[in-house]
């Protein structure tokens, strides 16, 4: 089979497309021919191994995965001896970033609770688009967020894959939901529907006169204070993504004003959740939640669709195709 391989941290460049053996399935694993993948924050980690602190978990000289890529989407091609929940020729998306990365390839072999059946009204290309940033934007929301009907919410950051499925996810949950976009985004958040925009190129966050239960920060570019300042008594900022400058002032000063005040700051990191993706499957087949695809790139083009993911201006996910 075709597969990207990543030998060692570094620039997209380092990647290589070869030839190599189809993995082998052991009893609780599923062998799915991947029709799909997509890009995320955690591929880049994963490629550069920065943070560095992230090599505790990726290697420490040189990346333990061989092959990148963590969602994915496609069809059974085999299972093991003892999977009982998926048949031969199942559509099925997962994530696969808890559980050995390894979906751009053609063929992966994944645990079958790593995984749930695709979503019946989505294409391969938009199942694989939902699996680690839909379960972001949801356990962000849910349960450090603690979302709750009627409840006031900003998403700081809503135009990028996160973003997306956020400003959508809390809008199935009732809530009225302000976006925060810059101004070649704003079409994005009024085609999902959002109750309303800002544009932080015009409006500064700071002079609001409007409070918010829950500040999600995907792309969190403010202070602190800011946050801060726009909370309500009971509010709770959840850092989701940004940069490592902004986690650490969430990590610390947040922590420091948590202690001291009503109002809560919290960073957050995603686990991957089959219980989540079943979730995810029924709200998006009910029509509550579709996926924002910016673009779609072939397996052997992966390099090209880190390059421009990592310059931050993609308007929902990347999309890698392989079959």
């Amino acid at each position: 089979m075709k597969a990207i391989i990543s030998k060692k941290y570094g620039s997209p460049e380092t990647l290589e497309l070869k030839e190599i053996a189809r993995p082998g399935l052991k009893e609780n694993e599923v062998l799915v021919k991947v029709h799909a993948a997509s890009i995320n924050y955690g591929n880049i980690v994963l490629l550069r191994g920065k943070p560095y602190v992230a090599r505790l978990a990726f290697g420490i000289t040189k990346p333990k995965f061989l092959i990148p890529g963590g969602d994915m989407a496609g069809i059974v091609e085999a299972i093991g001896e003892k999977v009982t929940e998926f048949r031969i020729g199942d559509e099925v998306y997962g994530d696969l970033s808890g559980s050995g990365w390894g979906t751009f390839a053609e063929y992966v072999a994944v645990s079958d609770q790593a995984i749930a059946h695709k979503p019946s009204n989505l294409s391969f290309e938009e199942a694989a688009a939902v699996p680690m940033a839909a379960t972001t934007a949801l356990q962000a929301i849910r349960d450090k967020g603690r979302i709750g009907t009627g409840q006031k919410v900003l998403i700081q950051g809503a135009s990028g894959g996160v973003g997306t499925f956020a400003m959508q996810i809390a809008k199935a949950y009732g809530a009225e939901v302000t976006a925060v976009v810059s101004t070649r985004n704003v079409e994005i958040a009024k085609d999902i529907g959002v109750d309303h925009i800002i544009d932080y190129k015009k409006d500064n966050l700071a002079n609001l006169n409007q409070l918010y239960d829950v500040i999600v920060g995907v792309n969190g570019s403010q202070t602190i204070s800011t946050y801060k300042h726009i909370l309500k008594p009971n509010g709770i900022f959840v850092h989701v993504g940004g940069s490592s400058s902004q986690m650490y002032k969430t990590m610390f000063i947040g922590s420091w004003v948590s202690l001291f005040g009503k109002k809560k700051f919290v960073n957050f990191m995603q686990k991957p959740s089959k219980k989540d993706l079943v979730f995810l499957k029924e709200i998006i087949e009910a029509g509550k939640v579709k996926p924002v695809i910016d673009s779609s790139y072939p397996l052997c083009e992966v390099s090209k669709a880190l390059k421009y993911f990592e310059e931050g201006h993609s308007r929902g996910k990347v999309v890698i195709t392989i079959h």
